[in-house]
């Protein structure tokens, strides 16, 4: 079970916007993970530049955070293998949305993009059914 840590959540969310919206203002991107991602492997996008920046921001901070020694208790009650094949599936649904939550959730719904709000109703019903089944049925 994940410990709950509302105050840390409310920062981590202030600091997802505040990132979106200046990567929005200074580069006129949205700041979806997967898009990003995909602009770092060959072939490079023109603008790797930035992604790569963006990218070590988003892995170095929790790195900084844990290296200076604060934990977040964390269980997953799964094995390696039904995690792998949830990150498959998670990928294709990055595939077949056309973007990630990232950038549907944070970035879509703030320009109140039809296609981002319908994604985002998507993922979060089947969050729901998920849970749901996982925590009640199965």
């Amino acid at each position: 079970m994940t410990e709950f840590t509302p105050f840390l959540s409310f920062a981590g969310g202030l600091l997802i916007g505040l990132a979106a919206v200046l990567l929005m203002a200074f580069w006129g991107r949205i700041a979806g993970m997967s898009a990003i991602v995909i602009g770092v492997f060959p072939p490079l996008a023109a603008d790797w530049g930035w992604r790569a920046a963006f990218l070590a921001g988003a892995i170095g901070a929790p790195a900084l955070l844990q290296a200076s020694g604060h934990t977040v208790s964390f269980s997953a009650p799964l094995s390696l293998a039904a995690l792998v094949v949830g990150g498959v599936v998670t990928g294709l649904g990055v595939t077949f949305g056309s973007g990630c939550t990232s950038g549907h959730g944070v970035c879509g719904l703030a320009r109140l993009s039809p296609r981002s709000i319908a994604a985002t109703a998507s993922f979060m019903a089947a969050a729901f059914v998920t849970v749901f089944l996982l925590r009640h049925v199965f």
